[in-house]
């Protein structure tokens, strides 16, 4: 099953994660990852935006657009 991981392992710390098309692997167990764009701790199960190419994540579609799309995104800002 997609994104499932063992609860029991997960620690209060910083997640490691490689980022697959449509699912992640956790490298190092954790309990969240950062948005690269905010930096705002993402928990695990609620991670859903990722850049498999820059092997970061993001806390929100908005989040995507700063990172891919700068310049749009500033505009509609």
């Amino acid at each position: 099953m997609l994104n499932r991981f063992d609860r029991s392992a997960t620690t209060a710390g910083e997640a490691e994660v490689k980022f697959l098309d449509g699912d992640f692997r956790v490298v190092k167990p954790g309990a969240f990852v950062r948005c690269a764009v905010t930096g705002v701790p993402i928990p695990l199960e609620e991670l859903k935006y990722w850049s498999v190419d820059l092997q970061e994540a993001y806390v929100s579609p908005e989040a995507v657009m700063q990172r891919h799309h700068p310049l749009q995104a500033d505009a509609k800002a």
